[in-house]
């Protein structure tokens, strides 16, 4: 190892330029093969990560445009609630005043029938009392 540099770094060999000291083919391969397969799974892993970031970073604009809608429409839910109670109001209104009219149609109806009615029943009275007054008083003026 070189003392020189200060820092220590895994990717190079403690022998300096030559992986294997030795000399030996055999064991230089398998620990550069070995090195390419950990390389290979942490550039996968890196993939994944990459994949899942991106998927969290999806669904957070998701639930961000979720949130946005379901702001819209509670707004749109006490719009609609405020007519409905609105017009509620107007119809119970209209509902009174027809029940009112009706009312008053009836009473105007039964004044008309009874108020005739209970007229001529008094001119009959009047007629009836007219009438046997003066039969009652002619014979007997005639008789004298």
């Amino acid at each position: 190892m070189p003392e020189s540099d200060g820092h220590y770094d895994p990717y190079i060999p403690a022998g300096g330029a030559s992986s294997n000291p030795t000399g030996s083919k055999s064991a230089a391969g398998a620990g550069s093969s070995r090195t390419a397969q950990i390389q290979a799974q942490i550039e996968e892993t890196v993939g994944v990560m990459r994949d899942n970031i991106n998927k969290v970073h999806e669904r957070g604009e998701n639930l961000n445009s979720l949130q946005d809608k379901t702001d819209n429409l509670s707004v749109s839910a006490q719009g609609f609630r405020r007519g409905a109670n609105r017009v509620r109001k107007q119809m119970w209104w209209k509902d009174v005043k027809m029940r009112f009219i009706i009312v008053i149609g009836i009473i105007a109806l039964l004044c008309v029938i009874i108020i005739p009615s209970a007229v001529k029943g008094v001119d009959n009275n009047k007629d009836d009392n007219k009438s046997s007054s003066s039969s009652s008083s002619g014979p007997t003026s005639s008789a004298s």
